[in-house]
């Protein structure tokens, strides 16, 4: 888990939002749980390491 947060702002259309909110919803999700995991798929699929609390103090790979 991340020691810190961040905020991100995005835009996006209502109606999408709308069904995103619905969805996540009807699975006992945030929008912001389904959003941080999407992020790290995307980072894993890309090959990106990041620094996480688990990995302070760790050497990274770039």
């Amino acid at each position: 888990m991340e020691t810190k947060s961040a905020r991100l702002t995005i835009l996006i259309d209502p109606a999408k939002k709308a069904a995103f909110e619905e969805l996540c919803s009807a699975q006992d999700l945030t929008p912001s749980q389904v959003v941080r995991q999407l992020i790290r798929e995307y980072l894993a699929q890309h090959g990106v390491t990041y620094k996480t609390k688990s990995t302070v103090g760790t050497r990274l790979r770039k």
